[in-house]
């Protein structure tokens, strides 16, 4: 299989060696890669802490889930916010595109002006972070597999089964993963 470009819009689905308790059977969209390293939010990890206490005012604008998910371990104290805006031709105030019709929106701003702005929106606490080379090294490895991402892929209802999905879909060899268990006899 040939390696994809590190580009935003790309999924990496955890390998199953990869068990470091961090990234286990983890889905991490990467929003931005250039030569000095690459990020990402994890997709499919809750944070264990409810968004109206983080986060009151955008809590009645965030999608199914309405909590506040876990990005990654990279600057946990930090937001980041992942928005589709309702109509297609859009591009509301604090919005930019990453891919599809997934954007960044920027905390700071106004909830009035977001309010009816947004299909979908979710909110991580921290992110993924490589340094240069580090990623490259990992795929390598094949501690991730990267994977075309689709809009609906961010904004999932169900996060809890995402890896085992996205890994369905993919078909031969990454498809028969996403019956894996960590219990070797099972296997």
């Amino acid at each position: 299989m040939s390696t994809p470009t590190i580009e935003p819009g790309l999924l990496l689905i955890a390998g199953v060696g990869l068990t470091d308790g961090v990234f286990g059977q983890s889905v991490v969209l990467i929003l931005d890669a250039d030569p000095s390293g690459a990020l990402g939010v994890v997709l499919n990890r809750l944070s264990g802490f409810e968004l109206q206490a983080a986060l009151p005012q955008w809590a009645p604008l965030a999608s199914y889930p309405d909590a506040l998910f876990d990005g990654g371990p990279v600057s946990q104290e930090g937001a980041i916010c992942l928005a589709s805006p309702l109509r297609q031709q859009e591009e509301p105030p604090g919005w930019r595109p990453v891919f599809e019709r997934v954007g960044l929106l920027h905390l700071d701003t106004p909830v009035e002006i977001a309010h009816g702005a947004y299909a979908d929106l979710r909110v991580f606490a921290g992110y993924a972070g490589w340094g240069p080379g580090q990623l490259d090294s990992e795929l390598a490895r094949d501690l991730w597999y990267p994977v075309p991402g689709r809009q609906g892929d961010v904004f999932d209802p169900d996060p809890a089964t995402l890896w085992r999905r996205v890994l369905r879909r993919q078909g031969g060899e990454l498809g028969l993963l996403s019956a894996w268990t960590a219990t070797p006899e099972l296997n």
